[in-house]
């Protein structure tokens, strides 16, 4: 029987690496920019320890292109960066989706600003990444195995929507064993297989003129006359539009009476649900909601959640672009209006006021009276 793992004091950074590493993560490269940088130092750490291999690439882009390439041949793999050097990667990541390469991504956000990029993309053609945003450190651990069984299981790849707050919270936590990793659900013995076998890995065991295995994003099968994309691609989209079916997840709270209902994601709904479970001890009836996974949105989850609300309230570190999803989910069920705002420290890293219990308490308020927030 596998002895569960022993919880230890880690920073976000850390607890990560390790969670991967023993999920089977066997390759890693990045380019150094805070405060995806301690992650990056993580990795370069553990991985030579577990027999893997981690490289400070040239750039980003070159980071991309070697995770790519290690993916390809069925290992675990993974890169990352803030999301100034996810923009970089774009090109690569719309193109490793399309070749359906089971890649994770970690972007080590300065705030909130790259929702519209973690879930739009800045890519070409029709491309979805499975993206999740954890809320502390543990369900980052919890989350970065998973992510790395769903990308396997969709030979897609998947993103880790992190933060400064992430990366540097020290926490006690248990990273699972490999043993321990391994789902308990349905699908564990599926992603299992699909782990171990990866029959379309260019590997080295089919080269040569005997059908050897080309991975591409426009459906090219080697030693067939012409390629078909536009079939290869509507395959994609059903695959995709299945995991919008199967993989939404989200956390709701004191939803059945809400009057208001407050939607955050990551970091910032740590603060929130403190609040909201606060001003529920004083006989406020409010409602928290959180989708962990911001592609697929839970939208039904959500709009099922805001039936009681008269309000539903979107507190997000940006100028607004997730209450474009709250919006689309709502569908006009109940006025959806803003609470959040643009907060950043003087470096841009994201740690601004609205990381602040009694601020956010001080806006929910305000929308609990039907006035407008003022930042």
């Amino acid at each position: 029987m596998t002895q569960p793992a022993k919880r230890r004091l880690m920073e976000g950074s850390e607890a990560i690496a390790e969670a991967a590493i023993a999920c089977g993560c066997r390759f890693f490269a990045g380019y150094p920019m805070t405060p995806f940088t301690e992650l990056l130092e993580s990795f370069a750490a553990k991985l030579p320890q577990a027999g893997g291999v981690c490289v400070n690439a040239e750039s980003e882009i070159e980071a991309v292109g070697m995770a790519w390439g290690a993916a390809a041949t069925g290992a675990r793999a993974a890169t990352g960066s803030t999301g100034q050097g996810l923009s970089l990667m774009q090109e690569s990541l719309s193109e490793a989706t399309r070749a359906e390469l089971p890649l994770v991504v970690f972007n080590m956000a300065r705030g909130q600003g790259d929702y519209y990029q973690a879930t739009r993309g800045g890519g070409h053609g029709d491309y979805r990444h499975l993206v999740m945003a954890p809320i502390d450190v543990k369900e980052a651990v919890q989350l970065t195995q998973r992510a790395f069984q769903l990308a396997d299981r969709w030979r897609n790849p998947v993103l880790i929507y992190g933060d400064y707050l992430l990366a540097h919270t020290a926490e006690a936590v248990a990273v699972p064993t490999a043993d321990a990793a391994g789902e308990a659900d349905a699908a564990g013995a599926e992603n299992a297989a699909r782990a171990s076998a990866k029959d379309w890995a260019v590997d080295g065991s089919r080269g040569g003129s005997g059908a050897p295995r080309n991975l591409n994003p426009i459906g090219m099968t080697p030693g067939e006359k012409g390629i078909d994309p536009e079939s290869f691609w509507k395959r994609l989209q059903a695959k995709h539009d299945a995991m919008d079916r199967e993989e939404s997840r989200w956390e709701a709270e004191f939803v059945e009476d809400a009057e208001l209902l407050v939607v955050a994601f990551g970091s910032v709904a740590r603060f929130a649900r403190h609040v909201v479970r606060e001003l529920r001890t004083e006989g406020l009836r409010t409602g928290y909601f959180r989708p962990v996974t911001l592609w697929p949105f839970p939208s039904q989850a959500l709009a099922k959640a805001a039936q009681s609300a008269a309000r539903v309230a979107v507190l997000e570190q940006n100028a607004g672009q997730m209450i474009d999803d709250v919006r689309l989910s709502i569908l006009g069920h109940a006025p959806v209006v803003p609470i959040g705002g643009i907060s950043s420290d003087s470096a841009g890293f994201g740690v601004g006021p609205l990381l602040n219990a009694g601020e956010i308490r001080r806006r929910i308020n305000a929308a609990l009276q039907g006035k407008e927030v003022q930042p």
